[in-house]
């Protein structure tokens, strides 16, 4: 059966319709970012783990939202240029989004409603990450606190499989 992850699609920063179908067979992280947070250093950490996995099958999804006291100010070409010259970001990033609230994208509704945080399914934070098998199955969620070398074990398992 189909996997609901691959049913989504998101505008990615230079605004062109990307599906998730594109990322089948891969091990994916979704993460929700923003250019002025004390966890943006975690840019660095995600393309870290981004350039040691992707010959392996790893895709990492950036998705910048400014829901968190207005931490993602700029537009679509501001946070790209922000991305490429402070952290070298090389994984795709897409159009600001909501995570939350009923303007939420579809895509974050339906991995918050599948894999729930610790105190309810709303996302805390910025840079919480969700990591997907590569069948499109959401394996597993991790905090905005969880650094991205945190998840190197999940995503090894994951990439095994």
């Amino acid at each position: 059966m189909e996997n609901i992850f691959y049913e989504f699609k998101a505008d990615s920063i230079s605004g062109e319709e990307i599906s998730m179908s594109d990322f089948k067979g891969k091990v994916v992280v979704v993460v929700n970012t923003a250019s002025k947070c004390g966890l943006t250093p975690q840019y660095e950490g995600l393309e870290t783990l981004y350039r040691k996995y992707k010959d392996r099958g790893l895709v990492v999804l950036g998705f910048p939202c400014n829901q968190f006291l207005n931490q993602e100010p700029g537009d679509e070409k501001l946070i790209a240029e922000f991305c490429v010259i402070n952290f070298g970001v090389t994984f795709p990033m897409f159009s600001k989004i909501d995570v939350n609230g009923k303007n939420a994208h579809p895509l974050y509704k339906y991995l918050k409603k599948t894999l729930k945080g610790t105190v309810g399914t709303a996302i805390k934070w910025n840079f919480t990450k969700f990591l997907i098998g590569k069948d499109g199955t959401p394996i597993k969620r991790f905090s905005p606190t969880t650094t991205p070398d945190k998840l190197e074990e999940d995503i090894e398992k994951a990439l095994s499989l």
